[in-house]
């Protein structure tokens, strides 16, 4: 499958003491490209992310977003910590005793006194396994997503490839008859020239000029180079900069038929030809 470097996808998955939020979205680099937003507490998962991302990711900026939001136990789960909330009586009553004016504790001074619901840190340390089976289901999501749109860019792409093969095809039967036309018109200029001259000497200066204008060669090629851009979008795969070379390769053969061009159709055929090359090759540089 044809993969787009853009891409985006996240989710979210409840644990014990909270909810991971994983996010990645993607744009076009020559190169795999990664950039983690992830807090100090979960730092160390940056490697076995980076690692499962760079498995399946060739090319591409990728920024990773990894986030971590608490939430307050369930009520039935909660115990409060009777040795401190004794001690928190015992210390209540002293003070009254010895300030009679001053405010007691109230139930909400008790329930959020540090401690009185037992140990609240969190392990993040044990994050390890919930934050990569998370990750990997973004990731399918992600690849999914790039794949939609590059399948989009790789039908754009064979749009124009057909439309070179229709102005290869209208163009190439005129080819061999205008060249006929034109060398006669050659040849006539030469002996009204060189006036004395031997046929021979216009017979080597038409062959010359006729190899010049002879473009089959360029043609043959540019349906060669059609037919490997083709073959690349099927086969699938890392193919970006496999088709941005083919492109390259287009633009030559384009620019060489326009130089030897001998009839106007031909001149124009070469422009329309580049003008398609350069469409590709902006739809090119979007894939992986």
């Amino acid at each position: 499958m044809i993969s787009s470097m853009t891409g985006y996808a996240v989710k979210t998955r409840d644990i014990e003491r909270g909810t991971l939020q994983l996010e990645l979205k993607s744009v076009n680099s020559r190169y795999l490209d990664f950039h983690f937003r992830i807090s100090e507490e979960l730092r160390s998962l940056e490697m076995p992310l980076r690692e499962l991302l760079a498995a399946r990711l060739s090319r591409g900026k990728v920024e990773c977003r990894l986030s971590f939001n608490a939430t307050a136990s369930r009520g039935d789960q909660l115990e409060l910590n009777g040795d401190l909330l004794a001690s928190l009586k015992s210390l209540n009553q002293r003070v009254r005793d010895e300030m009679p004016d001053a405010r007691p504790l109230s139930v909400n001074d008790v329930l959020r006194w540090p401690g009185m619901f037992g140990d609240q840190s969190i392990d993040f340390a044990a994050f390890g396994a919930p934050v990569l089976a998370l990750a990997r289901e973004v990731l399918e999501e992600f690849a999914a997503s790039r794949g939609r749109e590059g399948e989009k860019l790789a039908a754009m792409i064979v749009d124009r490839v057909n439309a070179m093969r229709d102005i290869v095809r209208r163009v190439a039967p005129r080819i061999p008859e205008a060249q006929a036309v034109y060398t006669d018109k050659l040849r006539q200029r030469l002996t009204e020239a060189l006036g004395n001259a031997s046929d021979e000497r216009i017979l080597q200066e038409i062959a010359v000029f006729a190899t010049r204008i002879d473009v089959a060669e360029e043609i043959s090629r540019l349906n060669t180079h059609l037919d490997e851009v083709e073959r690349v979008l099927k086969q699938g795969g890392a193919s970006g900069k496999r088709l941005d070379f083919l492109m390259q390769e287009l633009n030559r053969e384009a620019n060489t038929l326009g130089s030897k061009s001998a009839i106007t159709e031909v001149s124009q055929a070469s422009m329309d030809l580049k003008l398609l090359i350069e469409q590709m090759r902006e739809q090119i540089q979007n894939l992986e």
